[in-house]
């Protein structure tokens, strides 16, 4: 095997991967090092250069290669208008790890605009994760809408639902969707979709110029149905019509088709706004995301996407 040429480049590249591991995953030194294949004094030296390179400021601050090249490959394959790769963690099962501070980091980014914007938050807890990690700010000449209902089937509030944690960090103006995530009903979401407010906010939501949202597979541990929002019949007759993953309570199948009837029929919350018009951020890793992403990008529900570099390299695979 021919040996890896030791340049500059690829010693910062080594310095961040390092970085990551230390300040962001958690490992020790010593795990760096067997993740790395490297010794234990070579893993404290890159911790520390990339701390001394100013590569780590709380977020990793330096565009691993390997990440890049993912990300290119996805932006092309999938026309896609943004993606964002993050490192991945050998041997961490996290679905937020590394993904709560880049999406963190693109949400400041878009709040810092000058100009006043409409940003369209989704639910779930990678968007909860991020929405922890924001750097408090004013941003009182943009506006916050939330997609999804914020209460639960028992008529507590919805755990996961992001607006009012957001609301807590960012001072803009804030538009909650008061309804249920999912009505009881065709009709009774047809009658609350009617009301003059919800019109309003549903309107609202529609002109986002940035749109972030999370993507739920639909397996036995289901957040749906975890939740409480679906029964397991219901579940068990997603998974039965093909449903591989779902975006603020809208199911869909493997080619990105909303299923029809079962639950879809009363989802309470907003359409996507049009990718035509505006970005649409998935923000989503892990294999059993796997086929809902894959569907979501096929279909073009999005258009921007936040992973990490497993999950991309297994969408590039497929």
């Amino acid at each position: 095997m021919a040996q890896r040429i030791d340049t500059s480049i690829n010693r910062l590249d080594d310095a961040a991967r390092a970085g990551w591991l230390y300040y962001v995953a958690g490992n020790t030194q010593e795990e760096i090092a067997t993740k790395l294949g490297i010794s234990r004094q070579s893993a404290q030296r890159l911790v520390s250069l990339s701390v001394s390179e100013g590569l780590i400021k709380v977020r990793l601050d330096h565009p691993i290669g390997r990440c890049m090249d993912l990300a290119g490959r996805l932006k092309t394959r999938f026309a896609l208008d943004l993606v964002e790769i993050v490192p991945s963690d050998p041997s961490s099962d996290s679905t937020t790890i590394g993904l709560a501070e880049a999406t963190a980091a693109e949400i400041e980014r878009w709040l810092k605009r000058p100009d006043p914007i409409v940003m369209a938050v989704g639910t779930g807890r990678t968007l909860k994760a991020a929405v922890e990690q924001l750097t408090p700010m004013e941003a009182a000449h943009h506006k916050v809408v939330s997609l999804t209902g914020n209460i639960a089937p028992d008529g507590s509030a919805a755990y996961y639902n992001v607006i009012f944690n957001m609301a807590d960090t960012v001072k803009a103006r804030s538009f909650p969707m008061p309804l249920p995530v999912i009505a009881s009903s065709a009709r009774e979401r047809e009658l609350l979709h009617a009301q003059p407010m919800i019109r309003e906010t549903l309107k609202l939501a529609a002109k986002a110029d940035v749109t972030f949202v999370g993507v739920g597979h639909i397996g036995a541990d289901a957040p749906l149905y975890l939740d409480g929002f679906i029964t397991d019949a219901e579940l068990k007759a997603l998974q039965k019509a093909g449903a591989v993953g779902e975006i603020c309570g809208w199911s869909f199948d493997a080619d990105g088709r909303l299923i029809d009837g079962i639950i879809n029929d009363r989802v309470a919350s907003a359409p996507l706004p049009s990718r035509e018009n505006s970005l649409v951020v998935a923000i989503a890793m892990g294999k059993r995301k796997l086929p809902g992403i894959r569907a979501t990008l096929n279909r073009r529900l999005v258009n921007g996407l936040i992973t990490d570099e497993r999950t991309a390299a297994g969408l590039l695979d497929l």
